[in-house]
């Protein structure tokens, strides 16, 4: 089959618009035939499927049968309707394109459906009843079930065929989470100014371009999605599905015992949660998505929470890497040079930051670093790809730790409240993290 890759998603919707030049509207709507909308609250808002169709003439057998495959809805299964973006995260198609069928329909006067609660639609089809599902269920076991995550791996970024997740599947794997978000922010844009779906598929992912023209919108989608949607209007709309979803004869018994302050109480931890770990934390890339080699003998664990943090550049490579392609490439030959050359365990760095929008696992949360001599089991030793003697990495490179990272390993536990934060210099005979950088973070808290 044609590679799990939005470059062929985009070349299907590019193929099913070119039979008719009004078919936009339809490309979501064949997507719901084949199975991507088959939840009771995602039938309510967008109604009952149409029928499948035959294979359309402008597609190949292989074509028709992905799409096939990454539309139909599987319960226990759920990254199986994911892709790969070029920006190198994975997105699932049915939440995408349900937000986008609702954008397309708000452009066109579609009257909004009568439901009770009255509900936002974008918000009901992409994430508000996958995640107050999660959370109603985790609640009714206990508090036992994985509600949000994991991430996963390709078995080849270059011909992706097979997503294996790295955990326990929740109903929301970051493929939904990513899919969902991406489904609200295209959906809010189509539904202002409607345009050819693969024309928007195509800027948004920046697909067709090799990946090598730099950051596309789709590394932005965190903090999209965080300056479009606040805290309280994401808890109001997981309250008001899951009361949609107690009169919905599909889930009349799933809710039935469950007490109006109850539903307040998840849709308050679902939207928290799904805040705190999609828009406040960074995206980590995994090793197995940049290709790591194996550790070299037995990590050493390190005893959470850390007191320090120690900030370096990698001065080789000297330039920033500003597209995954690049990023994943600098992250294996920093490893084949501190495996190799050092004669380390492991590439030496906790995490390292690229300049596309996402950091890098390295040695990660868990596990003592080869970083800053002496210091290793102390703190998380985290590299800027590049060399800042004389340079600064891009304002939002420099907030993805000082804003993003730091903060949110903090607030889950992984970074003392009164951590210390130093450049590598400070700790040894070294220029790094070069003189720009090091001015820099003498200017962010934490710094002695």
């Amino acid at each position: 089959l044609p590679p799990r890759h939005m470059d062929s998603v985009v070349q299907i919707v590019e193929a099913l618009e070119s039979t008719d030049h009004g078919v936009t509207g339809t490309v979501p709507e064949l997507a719901r035939a084949l199975g991507s909308c088959s939840t009771p609250g995602c039938r309510a808002v967008l109604g009952e499927p149409p029928d499948v169709p035959p294979t359309p003439p402008t597609l190949s057998h292989d074509q028709w049968l992905l799409f096939t495959q990454l539309l139909h809805h599987d319960d226990t299964a759920p990254e199986r309707s994911a892709v790969l973006a070029p920006d190198g995260s994975t997105v699932a198609l049915s939440p995408l394109l349900a937000g986008i069928e609702v954008g397309l329909k708000r452009a066109s006067g579609w009257p909004v459906p009568t439901l009770e609660p009255p509900i936002d639609a974008l918000y009901a089809v992409t994430i508000a009843e996958a995640l107050g599902t999660s959370f109603l269920l985790a609640h009714l076991g206990g508090g036992n079930r994985t509600t949000l995550g994991p991430s996963g791996c390709w078995d080849d970024v270059d011909d992706p065929q097979n997503y294996t997740l790295l955990g326990p599947p929740s109903p929301i794997p970051d493929a939904i989470a990513n899919g969902a978000m991406d489904g609200v922010l295209l959906g809010a844009h189509l539904a202002r100014a409607p345009i050819p779906l693969a024309d928007l598929l195509r800027s948004y992912y920046g697909t067709g371009n090799g990946t090598e023209k730099g950051r596309p919108p789709s590394s932005y989608r965190r903090r999209d999605f965080g300056v479009l949607t606040e805290p309280g209007k994401l808890e109001e709309e997981v309250a008001a599905m899951l009361r949609v979803l107690r009169v919905l004869p599909a889930t009349q018994e799933l809710l039935e015992d469950v007490r109006p302050e109850e539903v307040v109480a998840i849709a308050h931890q679902a939207a928290q949660d799904f805040m705190e770990v999609y828009v406040d934390c960074p995206a980590i890339v995994p090793r197995c998505m940049w290709g790591a080699r194996p550790y070299r003998g037995t990590p050493r664990p390190l005893t959470l929470p850390l007191s320090s943090v120690y900030i370096h550049h990698t001065f080789i490579p000297s330039a920033p890497c500003r597209t995954f392609t690049a990023c994943a490439r600098d992250m294996r030959a920093m490893q084949r040079f501190h495996q190799d050359t050092r004669g380390w365990d492991d590439i030496g760095y906790s995490f390292v930051v690229g300049s596309d929008g996402y950091l890098y696992q390295g040695r990660g949360w868990h596990w003592v670093g080869a970083h800053t001599k002496g210091y290793n089991s102390k703190g998380y030793g985290v590299g800027y790809v590049g060399d800042f003697s004389v340079t600064l990495p891009d304002p939002d490179t420099i907030a993805l730790v000082r804003d993003r990272l730091l903060p949110c390993a903090v607030r889950t536990g992984r970074l003392h409240h009164n951590y210390t934060l130093r450049g590598h210099r400070q700790m040894g005979h070294t220029d790094c993290p070069g003189n720009s950088l090091f001015h820099e973070i003498g200017t962010w808290h934490g710094f002695k």
